[in-house]
């Protein structure tokens, strides 16, 4: 609740959280348009949607407000990795790539739509029941690169709003 007075943010709100950023590389990151449309498409619901990330994750959380028109309220870059945390426990869902923070929500328990790309949940799964996994199966996949080594990005470019919606609702009504 202290992070949120910080930053100004309504300390009643049960908000779903985006986790945008992924150290690794691009080819861990679902595209900023999708999480945008998400956002989009969560708000028209009534959720709050708020984006977390680190200073490196700030042109991201840019871009995805930019692009959802207001429908997320980017926090990226504005929080110590505390704040985040904290922000992140108080989540009613948290939608990641396969990140670090992905693996913070897992471990405070929190309801999760895990989204992978170049790596694979069978090394690197979030350690909790509550998590919803989504990837491609795609003969390319999981190449493990940082970069989509065929120039495509097919397995996170194809990982459509709507697909990622439904595990969220699904995942909020669990």
């Amino acid at each position: 609740e202290q992070a949120r007075r910080s930053l100004g943010l309504d300390p009643g709100v049960r908000p779903v959280v985006f986790c945008p950023g992924a150290e690794f590389g691009p080819a861990k990151r679902w595209p900023t348009r999708h999480f945008a449309a998400l956002a989009q498409r969560l708000a028209g619901q009534g959720h709050s949607v708020w984006l977390v990330g680190s200073d490196k994750d700030a042109p991201l959380g840019r871009e995805i407000a930019e692009l959802s028109g207001g429908a997320a309220v980017d926090l990226c870059g504005r929080t110590a990795l505390s704040q985040a945390i904290d922000l992140i426990a108080g989540a009613s869902c948290v939608v990641s790539n396969d990140s670090g923070l992905m693996h913070v929500a897992a471990a405070l328990g929190r309801p999760l739509v895990a989204v992978y790309g170049s790596s694979s949940p069978d090394y690197t799964p979030p350690a909790t029941p509550d998590a919803r996994i989504l990837a491609r199966s795609l003969p390319c996949a999981p190449c493990f690169k940082r970069r989509c080594p065929l120039g495509h990005l097919d397995c996170l470019e194809g990982l459509e709003p709507a697909t990622v919606e439904a595990a969220v609702v699904e995942t909020l009504a669990a």
